[in-house]
């Protein structure tokens, strides 16, 4: 039967509500939403592809003290963040904090900076994947297809998936996660059990002081930051959870804590398997995925390398289709409030899906990916490493803005729930954070790009953020000079069943907070 659309409230006083299509409630529970971050940050494409540059060109032999330096930082960023998911819970996420924090200029300056982020992240992870893809099947098959063979079938595949409800997805996602988490961890654990490799443990590249050490630690500690990409997509979720207002801050933390210890423990065990003085050789040579792979032909035998192909091509797919759906929620959120096109705030009578705006998202994919096909770009080089630093830069401003928002939010709006840790030191702490990764990312972007520094849209980035960022200050603000009824709900769209609570309802919940 057709699900009908539940009003959906505006939390301002001011505004009367526009009548629109909600996602579907209830579809996922702490689980799936934990998964669905998870995948986004995609564990084993992080490692493979961010560690052999972290060891070669940033932070060395102190890889695992890089990484504990920006879980520490996130976990900060995180206890502000998800204070504000308890009193706000709307599938656009960034968007509604920032409009509630900062304003509504803000608001939509940083809703469309998601978007940005969001949409070019599902085009940066097709370009890995079709690259893992045609690695993967010329060495187990001797097939030798074109990359676009791989890049078209996922996302044909990505966008059948999106067409049904979240529990579908979170599925496919949850079955993919487990198998890359669980080689990671077989790997790393093998590599403990036998005491390390031949020269033990070396327990010193855990010292916090490395972190810093080397004249591009800069570089490594971007790359350590660019691993978590995708797990603050929790709060987007939050309208199609069971119980947003406890799910969504547990399962943020969960991700970010999970994150943390697997890739500091996976770093360590990686580097003691091939002895910190051969890791520096083979993260700097022809073959960097040595750093894993020959590990696990010593520890585990020559099914695990077999297997890591595999799973490098599964956990990219993953990602992708998890920014997908980021991308498609956020491009909903602001359809439903009548800016872009207000199709895109529709949803699926059965399945309750935001299904236009997933169709949308999947047609703007394939044009970014054919532009780069049509250039002749490779797709790991230049597709990947270009698209996925654009969207780095761009949600890094999202996050620094979102921290600052968290502040003002309590000091005007829940002054009753202000407190000296939650909502000013964490925050405060982690937008701080996120404006040194925005410096390190800015100083150190040539050497992130690599050899795709060279192609012209790598001098475009910075400009295509500032554009976007400055569009959506003016798509506000002539939208309060012109049509102030739109501006008045502008990121101020909640559900109904979870919007701000009450002050019985906060009085009632206070014990359920995170505590620190």
């Amino acid at each position: 039967m057709p699900v009908p659309p539940p009003s959906v409230a505006d939390t301002s006083a001011t505004a009367a509500p526009p009548e629109v299509q909600r996602l579907k409630a209830n579809s996922v529970g702490l689980a799936g939403v934990v998964f669905m971050a998870l995948a986004t940050a995609a564990p084993i494409t992080a490692m493979t592809g961010n560690l052999p540059v972290i060891v070669g060109g940033g932070n060395g032999v102190h890889a695992p003290a890089g990484f504990l330096f920006v879980t520490l930082v996130l976990t900060v960023f995180t206890i502000g963040y998800v204070s504000m998911a308890r009193h706000i819970t709307t599938a656009g996420a960034f968007y509604g904090f920032v409009s509630h924090g900062l304003g509504r200029v803000a608001g939509m300056a940083s809703g469309l900076l998601a978007v940005l982020a969001y949409v070019v992240f599902e085009a940066s992870i097709v370009g890995i994947f079709a690259y893992f893809a045609q690695q993967a099947f010329a060495a187990q098959f001797g097939v030798h297809w074109a990359w676009q063979v791989f890049a078209l079938a996922m996302l044909a595949i990505t966008a059948v998936l999106s067409y049904f409800d979240l529990e579908v997805a979170s599925k496919v996602l949850g079955a993919f996660l487990v198998g890359e988490v669980l080689m990671l961890v077989l790997l790393a654990g093998s590599v403990l059990a036998h005491g390390g490799g031949p020269g033990g443990l070396h327990p010193g590249t855990l010292n916090p002081t490395g972190a810093f050490a080397g004249v591009n630690a800069g570089v490594g500690l971007f790359f350590c930051f660019w691993s978590w990409i995708g797990f603050e997509s929790t709060a987007m979720y939050g309208e199609e959870s069971r119980d947003p207002k406890r799910i969504i801050p547990r399962a943020t933390l969960a991700a970010v804590l999970i994150l943390g210890v697997l890739y500091t423990f996976v770093t360590w065990m990686v580097l003691s398997a091939n002895g910190p003085t051969q890791s520096l050789t083979i993260a700097g040579g022809t073959n960097p995925l040595d750093l894993f792979l020959a590990p696990a032909q010593t520890y585990l035998g020559h099914w695990a390398v077999e297997a890591f192909q595999w799973l490098m091509c599964t956990s990219a797919f993953a990602c992708g289709l998890a920014f997908h759906q980021c991308a498609a929620r956020y491009l909903y959120a602001i359809g439903r409030e009548g800016f872009l096109h207000p199709a895109l705030g529709r949803t699926h009578p059965k399945h309750g899906s935001p299904h236009l705006a997933s169709f949308t998202q999947t047609a703007i994919a394939l044009v970014i990916v054919g532009g780069f096909w049509a250039a002749g770009q490779d797709p790991y080089v230049s597709l990947y490493t270009l698209t996925a630093i654009l969207g780095t830069l761009a949600l890094l401003v999202v996050q620094t803005l979102c921290s600052f928002a968290v502040i003002v939010y309590f000091r005007r709006h829940h002054p009753e729930s202000r407190h000296w840790f939650r909502t000013f030191t964490a925050p405060l702490l982690g937008g701080l954070g996120m404006l040194a990764a925005i410096v390190l990312l800015v100083v150190n972007m040539d050497t992130a790009a690599g050899a795709a520094s060279k192609i012209f849209f790598f001098k475009l980035i910075p400009w295509i953020v500032g554009l976007v960022f400055a569009g959506g200050i003016a798509l506000a603000l002539w939208m309060r000079a012109r049509h102030p009824e739109k501006y008045e709900v502008m990121g101020r769209l909640v559900v109904e069943d979870a919007q701000e609570r009450e002050d019985a309802e906060e009085h009632e919940d206070t014990q359920d907070r995170i505590t620190v």
